[in-house]
């Protein structure tokens, strides 16, 4: 007798087959899929449900959906690869019914259905907040930077073009040089020299005319970037050398880190997307007042008042960058502000009066100094010009409290670093093909981003109710 557990002869027939369904247990998140994407109206949210009457019949919209939402809940965004796993892997054999659709036909309805997958991850949200997922109104907000399918090489801007032409030019003149050196060789090393010289010569130069041509493109680019393998990629710094890529910016709420809101831009940096994110987070998650962490790449005066307005509480830091401070001089914040008398106290006990304001940046700027600073003892610790002059925006008392309440939540920023970071990271680690997106252009990288989104957020509520319990509030 073995001493291990023995397989079934594959070459033993049975007379009664099992059914697929018995391979698919009652708690396997493939059944929260199906059953996700059966209770959707999908012609309500824009896929095209009715196949054309000539040809042959196109795949339902809601197999192909299902097809892709497994391949994201388990790493498998290749269109190349779900084709293999549909003829191959049970738990897509079950949820699609045995088709099996080729790679092209998936990868194009990826393409051509980039706002109703949108939408599908936005109903998946609502479909949370029904569930009450949302009961804290809190949520942290950040951007992180995504890899496109643009390589380095192939994003140029005014300055990489004048670098660039800059080499080239020096390693013309020194192939030019070693075809005069070659002359002093016998005459075929001369020869077989100068010709690999001479080839070498004329790639370079058809490299200048290349780069010259996209010289003038770049002039018609707003942002004067362009990407030549995705035209919406950007170059973005990052902590390492930078890459083309998005900025993708998520909303994800505090208690069970369910992202709400996100929205995948090709904006360099974060300063313009606060009261964007914000509204969407607050809209989603139906709340009237709503709480917001985030980070100082964040912090834009319009846009914090923007949040205020909407009744939007904003918890980021300050940056302390004072050209003053830098230079040796008092800082701003050694200048305390006295709201009963609109004036400032300097740090020699003197006021500072109101004198005038003026527009700068679409913002009215208020103008403050003191008659004392003439003969004042302070004055070189102060300023090298007559009086040290203090600017402050009119709605300045909305930076005071945010400053305020940074002051009385030091735990705010532990606790956005702890919840925002961790969807990231999680969806960073679910991406192939070497950590970039797969498709190409703001639009289509947009619905891919909804795809991983949807399969993180599915993945958490199953953690967190169960299937059971996830498929009984989908049925209701």
């Amino acid at each position: 007798m073995s001493r291990f557990i023995e397989g079934e002869s594959r070459t033993q027939a049975t007379l009664f087959p099992e059914a697929l369904d018995d391979y698919i247990t009652e708690e396997n998140p493939v059944r929260v899929v199906d059953i996700f994407v059966n209770e959707l109206d999908l012609s309500k949210l824009g896929f095209t449900t009715i196949p054309a009457w000539t040809g042959r019949p196109a795949y339902h919209p809601a197999s192909m959906l299902k097809l892709f939402i497994y391949g994201y809940l388990n790493k498998i965004q290749s269109s190349r690869r779900l084709e293999k796993e549909a003829g191959r892997n049970v738990e897509l054999m079950w949820l699609i019914q045995r088709l099996a659709p080729d790679f092209k036909t998936i990868a194009d309805f990826r393409r051509d259905n980039t706002q109703p997958i949108k939408s599908v991850c936005r109903e998946f949200v609502q479909l949370c907040q029904k569930l009450e997922l949302f009961s804290e109104a809190i949520v942290a907000i950040d951007g992180s930077k995504f890899k496109a399918v643009n390589a380095r090489d192939r994003n140029f801007s005014k300055t990489k073009i004048k670098k660039r032409l800059k080499q080239i030019e020096k390693s013309i003149d020194d192939y030019l040089s070693q075809i005069e050196s070659a002359d002093r060789q016998d005459e075929q090393t001369a020869k077989l020299r100068t010709e690999r010289l001479e080839g070498k010569i004329a790639k370079l130069r058809e490299e200048v005319k290349q780069l010259n041509e996209i010289d003038q493109q770049l002039d018609k680019q707003t942002d004067k970037q362009l990407s030549l393998t995705d035209p919406d990629a950007r170059s973005i710094a990052t902590a390492g050398k930078g890459i083309v890529g998005y900025n993708v910016q998520t909303a994800v709420e505090t208690k069970h880190h369910l992202i709400v809101a996100h929205e995948v831009t090709n904006d360099v940096t974060d300063k313009g997307q606060l009261f964007n994110m914000a509204s969407k987070a607050q809209q989603a998650m139906k709340a009237e007042k709503l709480t917001v962490l985030t980070d100082p790449g964040y912090f834009n005066s319009l846009e914090i008042k923007a949040c205020d307005e909407a009744g939007i509480r904003t918890y980021l830091p300050k940056p302390q960058t004072s050209g003053n401070q830098s230079k040796g001089y008092f800082g701003r914040r050694d200048f305390i502000y006295i709201p009963e008398d609109d004036e400032y106290e300097c740090p020699a006990s003197e006021r500072a009066e109101y004198r005038f304001s003026r527009e700068e940046s679409g913002k009215v700027m208020k103008r403050y100094w003191s008659k004392s600073c003439v003969s004042c003892s302070l004055k070189p610790k102060c300023t090298s010009g007559r009086e040290r002059r203090i600017v402050r925006w009119e709605h300045e008392d909305i930076l005071d409290q945010l400053e305020s309440r940074m002051d009385h939540n030091p735990r705010a920023m532990i606790t956005r670093r702890s919840t925002v970071e961790h969807p990231f990271g999680t969806i960073k680690s679910w991406l192939t093909h070497n950590n970039h997106f797969l498709v190409k252009t703001l639009d289509r990288v947009g619905a891919e981003m909804s795809l991983h989104v949807l399969a993180y957020n599915m993945k958490r509520v199953i953690n967190i109710l169960g299937t059971s319990k996830l498929i009984a509030a989908m049925q209701e």
